[in-house]
């Protein structure tokens, strides 16, 4: 039996989903999962206007972000270095020690998903999650591999969701109205969620997937955009669904218990013993496509380095090595330093205004960097928008952290 290569544009076509599902899986790790638990428990049905806000956003700046990387056909970090001298090594830096660091969390949360769905040791989970995210990239066609992995699992965590949104029987009406005129508006839910679902290594993901699968060029702008805003639409279900499914127990006069596992006790008062296990799994598919998501972007930084890092093989090890080291923190300390994490995320919060920002300098007087092609202007004015508000947002968050670490 013989098997067919495919042709360049099925292969493009294939990686332009996995680059919309590595976008999206990234977006809804262990993180995004535990904080929607908390607002909505906290917020209700007014957390829905967070939710909206959050996928304006990422509207915003994916479609920004997937347009300049993909016709200048340069990474994040080269195009900052074209720009602003230096800056794309500093760009390259915050990602990868972000990167390195919340990887550590998503390993950890993998273990706790597979503890739930299986009853496994976390750590025993943890390394076992960590082994299938490496096979990925042992193979000969790693990309290919990828891709079908992230959809494969971002499809199941969007059904698995569904069910139990649908059994937990949500006030829908009162989330809809609440969407757009909440009882309450609470800005600092509103930028942590936006910080955990857009910034950091996840600006990037979905983008520098693109450029490994020559999808490059202002002749690929329709299915750039196309890909961009069905990123965004899966994005925006699984938050708005993972919303539903936590809002409908809360309303159902269950009192969540935000201290521990919250998530899996929705999940269980909703659907009883499947729900639990569902919980579970999703958790597990979250953590281990952002395991994924988190290694291949960080280590697509490298060559800002060293070149050697722009060819597929020692890009490859170079991810196993991550995953790896990683994974051996996890074990040893069986779980991610709550300091790391914070000041990881106070770097998260600094990466995407200034990434963005640069970016959006560069798609406005750098013309030549994007081979000619004349930027939507209206665009450009929603990215300048956007970029005000997450400096804005970084600033909070950088004054969060220098205040947590100094207590």
């Amino acid at each position: 039996m013989t098997t067919q290569t495919p042709t360049p544009a099925r292969t493009r076509r294939t990686a332009l989903i996995g680059a919309i599902f590595l976008m999206a899986t990234s977006a809804i790790g262990p993180g995004f999962i535990t904080q929607t638990t908390t607002f909505t428990a906290a917020l209700g049905a007014a957390f829905a206007f967070g939710i909206l806000m959050s996928i304006l956003v990422d509207f915003v700046v994916q479609m920004n972000i997937w347009r300049i990387i993909s016709v200048s056909g340069k990474r994040a970090h080269e195009l900052a270095n074209a720009v602003v001298p230096g800056a794309g090594y500093v760009l390259a830096a915050l990602v990868i020690l972000g990167g390195l660091v919340f990887n550590i969390g998503n390993v950890a949360g993998s273990g706790l998903g597979l503890n739930a769905a299986l009853g496994l040791d976390p750590k025993l989970g943890g390394l076992i999650s960590a082994l299938i995210a490496i096979s990925i990239f042992v193979v000969k066609r790693a990309g290919m591999a990828m891709d079908r992995l992230l959809i494969g699992l971002g499809v199941l965590m969007i059904l698995l969701t569904v069910y139990v949104a649908i059994v937990s029987d949500p006030p829908v009406g009162a989330a809809l109205r609440q969407t757009v005129l909440p009882d309450e508006i609470d800005f600092a839910a509103i930028t942590t969620i936006i910080g955990g679902t857009v910034g950091g290594y996840i600006t990037y993901s979905g983008a520098h997937r693109l450029l490994d699968s020559g999808t490059t060029g202002p002749e690929h702008i329709r299915e750039v955009t196309r890909g961009a805003l069905t990123g965004i639409a899966v994005t925006g279900i699984m938050r708005f669904v993972l919303f539903l499914a936590i809002l409908g127990v809360v309303s159902g006069g269950v009192v969540l218990n935000t201290k521990g596992n919250a998530t899996a006790q929705a999940f269980e008062s909703a659907a009883g013993e499947f729900g639990l296990r569902a919980f579970g799994v999703i958790l597990w598919a979250a953590a281990i496509t952002s395991v994924v998501g988190a290694a291949f972007t960080s280590v697509s930084f490298f060559d800002a380095f060293s070149k050697r890092f722009s060819e597929p093989r020692p890009r490859s090890w170079a991810t196993v090595a991550f995953i790896g080291v990683t994974t051996t923190i996890f074990l040893l300390i069986g779980t991610a330093p709550s300091a790391l994490l914070v000041f990881a995320g106070g770097f998260n919060g600094l990466i995407l205004p200034i990434g963005f920002t640069i970016l959006l300098y560069a798609a406005w007087r750098r013309r030549e960097l994007l081979r000619g092609y004349a930027y939507p202007v209206w665009l450009l004015v929603l990215g300048a928008v956007v970029a005000a508000l997450t400096w804005y947002m970084g600033i909070i968050s950088a004054r969060s952290i220098f205040e947590y670490l100094a207590g």
